[in-house]
C-alpha cells in the first residue's frame, strides 16, 4: 500500500512543469473575468465598483511579463470586456461586425498593453511605486485616447468614465473631464492590486499609493456641482415617436407622423413651451426637399407655436448625412447641423467589400453615412427670452466624444440636446450607455441635458447628472421640463484638453525611457528589484 501511495506522488520536476502549464492558463483565464467584470460595470448592470476590480485584474495578471505576454494578455481582457459591451452592433449589422468591431478593440486594448509593459522599465520608476501608479493610470487614459483615434476615426466607446455616473467619481468629470475620472478608476484599480503583493516592505512602499486613490475617491462627492440658471430659463418638450417594428413600406412616414402625433400631444396638454427636442431620424425623409415631409414637419411647429429641433436625413445618390434642423412655425427651415462623428459599423461600415466576404449582413446598413465639418451649435430663437439661445447638438454617439461637446460648449452652448435613434440596437444596453454617456457630460460641461431617443430612452438630466425623467424602450412618450440656461465654464472646460496631454506626455516620457532600457532591464513593481520577480 505504501508502494502505491509513493508512485501516486508526483516528482518535484512533473510538479514544477505542470505548475508552469497551470500558471499561464490561469493569467489568461484571470484577465478574461477581468474584462467580463469590467463589461459589468457598465449599463444595464451599472455595478461601477467592478470596474475597479476589472483593472485590479488586469494588473495582476500582467504584471512582470513581457512585451508580447502583456499584450496577449491584455487582447483577452480586451475581448471579454468589448463582446458583451458592444453587443448591440449585432443588432445594427450583424453578429460579424459586432465580432469585428470588439476584435478591433481588443487589439488596440493589446498594444496599450504592450505600451504599458515596456513603460513600466523606465529606470526613474524603480521603487517609486506612486509614481508607476500614475504612470500606469496615464498609459490606461492615452490607451483610451488612441481608441478614440483609431481605427476607422476611432470608437470611444466603453472608457472606463462612463461607468461611474453613480459612483462617487461622477463629479471629478466637472474638474478634468472625462479622462480624469477614468484616470482615477485606473489608479485606483492599480492600487487595489497591493494587498496581493507578499512583501511587507512592498507594500508599505505602497501606501502612499493607496492614501493617493482613497483621498481621489473621497474628494468626489466634495465637489459642488452648480445646478443653477444663468441666463434664463427654457423650457423643453420631448417627443419620443416610437418606430414601427413591422417592416412595412410606408415605415418611415409612420415614425415621422408618430412625432408629430406626439407634438400635437404636447400642445394639447397646454403646457408653456419654448422649443420642442424631436431625436435622431425623426424623418428619414428630408423636410427641405420633399413636399409632404415639409407639410408634416410644419403642422407639428404650428401646433405647438414654438421651434422645433427635428432629425432628419440628407441623401446623395453615394452617401448620407445626418442633420438636425431648427424649424420655426413662422420661418420654417432656419440652420442646421450636420454629424461629425458616424459610428463604424453602426453607420457606416469600414472595409465594407471584405467584411461582406464573410456576412452580406453587413449590408443592413446599405449606405454609409458621410461625417459633417461644422461645429455642434444651433441657435434656437425663443421669444419669451427675447433672443436666440445657442444649443449644443450632438447626434447619438458623438456624445461619446470629448471634443465634440466640449467644442460646441466652449462656443458658449447653455443647453446641452442629444437626438438619437436607438430603434436598430433593439433592447440592448446602448440607449443606456448612451444615457451615461450624457450624465457624465452634463456635470463635465454644467448644462442641463436632453437625450431624445425614437424608441427610448429618452431623459432630462439636471447639469449634476441627476436624471430628472426618463422614458421606457420602444414605447411613445412625451416629456417637459423647465431647464435652467447655464453660462459658466467648469474648470474641465477651461482645461480642455491639458488633462489628456499630461496623462499622453507622461505615458510616451515612460514609453521611451522603457524603450531604451538595456534589454532584460527588470521591469517596474514599485520596490527594490533586487528583491527578484514573484
Amino acid at each position: 500500500m505504501s508502494s502505491s501511495l509513493l508512485l501516486d506522488v508526483p516528482s518535484p520536476r512533473v510538479a514544477l512543469a505542470t505548475e508552469g502549464r497551470t500558471r499561464p492558463v490561469l493569467r489568461v483565464v484571470v484577465a478574461g473575468w477581468g474584462g467580463a467584470l469590467t463589461a459589468a460595470a457598465f449599463p444595464d448592470l451599472g455595478w461601477w465598483p467592478l470596474a475597479f476590480v476589472g483593472i485590479t485584474a488586469l494588473v495582476l495578471v500582467s504584471r512582470g511579463r513581457g512585451a508580447f505576454v502583456t499584450a496577449l494578455l491584455w487582447s483577452v481582457w480586451g475581448a471579454a470586456f468589448f463582446v458583451p459591451h458592444v453587443v448591440w452592433a449585432s443588432e445594427a449589422a450583424g453578429p460579424v461586425a459586432w465580432i469585428a468591431l470588439a476584435v478591433l478593440q481588443a487589439l488596440v486594448v493589446a498594444v496599450v498593453g504592450a505600451a504599458w509593459s515596456f513603460a513600466s522599465r523606465a529606470p526613474w520608476l524603480r521603487g517609486r511605486p506612486t509614481l508607476l501608479g500614475l504612470t500606469f493610470a496615464s498609459v490606461w487614459v492615452a490607451g483610451e485616447q488612441l481608441r478614440s483615434v483609431v481605427p476607422f476615426g476611432g470608437f470611444p466607446w466603453g472608457r472606463l468614465a462612463f461607468s461611474q455616473v453613480d459612483g462617487p467619481l461622477l463629479a471629478l468629470a466637472s474638474v478634468a473631464g472625462a479622462p480624469g475620472v477614468s484616470f482615477v478608476v485606473a489608479l485606483v484599480g492599480y492600487a487595489l492590486a497591493a494587498p496581493f503583493d507578499t512583501t511587507r516592505a512592498r507594500v508599505r512602499a505602497l501606501t502612499p499609493l493607496a492614501l493617493l486613490a482613497g483621498l481621489a475617491l473621497a474628494a468626489g462627492p466634495l465637489i459642488p456641482l452648480p445646478s443653477r440658471a444663468e441666463s434664463g430659463v427654457i423650457a423643453v418638450g420631448v417627443v419620443q415617436g416610437d418606430v414601427p417594428d413591422d417592416g412595412a413600406p410606408d415605415r418611415a412616414r409612420r415614425v415621422l407622423d408618430n412625432h408629430v402625433a406626439g407634438t400635437r400631444d404636447l400642445a394639447a396638454a397646454g403646457t408653456q413651451l419654448d422649443v420642442v427636442v424631436w431625436p435622431e431620424n425623426a424623418t428619414d425623409v428630408d423636410p427641405r426637399t420633399d413636399v409632404q415631409t415639409r407639410a408634416a414637419v410644419q403642422d407639428a411647429a404650428d401646433a405647438v407655436g414654438v421651434p422645433v429641433l427635428v432629425g432628419a436625413m440628407r441623401y446623395r445618390p453615394d452617401a448620407r448625412f445626418n442633420d438636425v434642423l431648427v424649424w420655426d412655425p413662422e420661418r420654417g427651415f432656419l440652420s442646421s447641423y450636420t454629424k461629425q462623428r458616424p459610428a463604424p459599423f453602426g453607420e457606416y461600415v469600414p472595409l465594407r467589400s471584405f467584411v461582406r466576404l464573410f456576412s452580406s449582413e453587413v449590408d443592413r446598413v446599405p449606405v454609409d453615412m458621410v461625417a459633417g465639418e461644422e461645429p455642434a451649435v444651433l441657435r434656437v430663437p425663443v421669444d419669451r427670452l427675447g433672443r436666440d439661445v445657442p444649443v449644443a447638438t450632438v447626434i447619438c454617439f458623438e456624445v461619446a466624444y470629448d471634443d465634440v461637446v466640449r467644442d460646441a460648449v466652449r462656443r458658449g452652448a447653455e443647453l446641452l440636446v442629444v437626438p438619437t435613434n436607438n430603434a436598430s440596437f433593439g433592447r440592448t444596453a446602448q440607449s443606456t450607455q448612451q444615457l451615461a454617456m450624457s450624465r457624465l457630460r452634463a456635470v463635465e460641461h454644467g448644462r442641463a441635458t436632453i437625450q431624445a431617443s425614437t424608441v427610448g430612452v429618452s431623459a432630462i438630466v439636471a447639469p449634476d447628472g441627476t436624471v430628472l425623467d426618463r422614458t421606457a424602450l420602444f414605447t411613445a412618450d412625451t416629456q417637459s421640463a423647465r431647464l435652467p440656461l447655464r453660462t459658466t465654464l467648469t474648470l474641465a472646460d477651461r482645461l480642455s484638453n491639458a488633462p489628456m496631454t499630461i496623462a499622453v506626455v507622461l505615458a510616451l516620457g515612460a514609453l521611451g525611457a522603457g524603450l531604451q532600457a538595456p534589454a532584460g532591464a527588470p521591469r517596474s513593481r514599485g520596490r527594490d528589484t533586487k528583491e527578484g520577480p514573484t
